[in-house]
């Protein structure tokens, strides 16, 4: 605001408006003139109150163009490399040459920035493409056989991850009865001791109970093997089989992606400016098209591998559950014991260590 002097015989002080409050109103009002309705006729915008609040707060939240400071350094250099412009001075051209060190800074903010710039233009390209295979707008390429593998692969560590659920549901059931029957058969065995008169009855109860706990430990030792075959199918083959498999649907849409945009560029009018581009856009949709063909050869190495180590997994384990289970429930103490000899397993006494990595081998 500025006081102006009017009159020649009193001297007044009059409000005139300031030049920066002038242009401001004027911004405003041509800020609230959008004649834009959605046939693109003109019209009248309703007031709103919002709309223009939000505007004043991008105005005030700005920057202000007179504390601006131009960089004459390289990227994240110190700051003896600013030069003030709210004084309208120009900056003196007798400065210093750029350092070597500024020229290595300028080239890994370049070579940073052109690698943002080629994942955004690869990032929008791709998402295109899949909004546009989404909606039914576009094409991909499919492979039938190969997808239905990849599905069949899905569906089975689904199965697969249930049953190993299961197992360990059951491992705790059995832990927890192996608990139990040691407590009774400890139980038994103190009565027998204080009790005379049924010092026999007690005995042969806590000897059956102490026999079911021995039984129980192998029971559980096969169990637990199981579970750990198991575990690491899912866990480790199949997840490292589908982390392939994303990398060949990732690779599968950018050639797809690619692909729409060189077929477009191929419909366009030709010229000069249209040929390199076109040659560009060849030149990238063959890099994307090897990647997606060699990551569709891996995935289906390793579909085939995956399937014949399931089938030898699964054969040895589901002998080793059946004949485990099979031998607890009949009482059958030797046969437990010749099936955990079959299959190589060794069961760790009550509180005894983990072995280390050298004695599993």
């Amino acid at each position: 605001m500025c006081w102006a002097l009017q009159g020649t015989g009193v001297e007044t002080l009059t409000p005139v408006p300031s030049l920066a409050m002038t242009d401001g109103i004027l911004g405003k009002a041509a800020t609230m003139e959008i004649p834009i309705h959605g046939n693109g006729e003109a019209g009248q915008l309703p007031e709103d109150d919002g709309l223009e609040q939000d505007l004043q707060q991008v105005m005030v939240s700005g920057p202000n163009l007179n504390e601006t400071s131009i960089v004459s350094g390289g990227y994240g250099g110190s700051g003896d490399g600013l030069i003030p412009t709210g004084s309208g001075r120009h900056p003196s051209h007798s400065a210093t040459p750029a350092g070597p060190g500024d020229e290595v800074a300028r080239g890994i903010a370049g070579e940073k920035f052109d690698i943002v710039k080629k994942w955004g233009i690869n990032t929008y390209k791709c998402t295109k493409q899949l909004l546009s295979e989404r909606f039914g707008r576009g094409s991909r390429t499919v492979d039938l056989e190969l997808e239905l593998q990849i599905e069949l692969l899905r569906e089975t560590k689904r199965k697969y991850e249930s049953v190993l659920q299961l197992g360990r549901a059951l491992t705790a059931h059995l832990y927890s009865l192996l608990q139990t029957q040691h407590a009774l058969g400890d139980a038994f065995a103190d009565l027998s001791q204080k009790s005379p008169e049924l010092q026999e009855e007690f005995g042969y109860n806590a000897e059956t109970q102490k026999l079911l706990c021995k039984n129980g430990e192998t029971l559980l030792g096969a169990v637990n093997f199981f579970v750990s075959s198991i575990n690491t199918l899912v866990t480790k083959t199949m997840e490292d089989t589908l982390m392939t498999v994303k990398q060949y649907e990732a690779a599968r849409l950018e050639y797809d992606a690619y692909r729409t945009d060189l077929e477009e560029l191929s419909l366009g009018p030709r010229d000069a400016g249209t040929r390199g581009r076109l040659e560009s856009a060849q030149a990238t949709f063959q890099a994307h098209r090897d990647k997606y063909e060699k990551l569709r050869g891996d995935v289906a190495i390793k579909l085939k591998f995956l399937e014949e180590n399931k089938i030898k997994v699964m054969h040895k384990q589901l002998l080793l559950f059946h004949n485990a289970v099979s031998a607890y429930f009949a009482g059958n103490q030797k046969q437990l014991e010749q099936t955990l000899q079959q299959f190589n397993i060794k069961l760790r006494p009550p509180g005894a260590e983990k072995p280390s990595w050298l004695e599993e081998q």
